[in-house]
């Protein structure tokens, strides 16, 4: 029983991570195709920038921690 809570809750861990990081990603494009910014962006983030933002460093993480766990519960569950 506890096997099963588990593995549906990963199931939603791992779309709410998703969706969150498919959100974040098209506002972010959508704010590329605006005119103005507030502040210069530094050249370092300006070379990276999906990988300065820690928005999309916790989607991508939060995203690989739930398939770890699908993966991990798929393997020791006794079917």
């Amino acid at each position: 029983m506890m096997i099963q809570f588990a593995l549906v809750m990963s199931v939603v861990a791992f779309l709410v991570a998703t969706v969150g990081f498919i959100y974040t990603y098209s506002i972010g494009r959508n704010q590329k195709f605006q005119g103005e910014y507030d502040t210069e962006i530094s050249e370092k983030v300006q070379e990276h920038p999906y990988l300065r933002n820690p928005v999309f460093l916790a989607c991508i993480i939060a995203t690989g921690v739930a398939i770890a766990s699908i993966i991990y519960f798929a393997l020791n569950y006794t079917w």
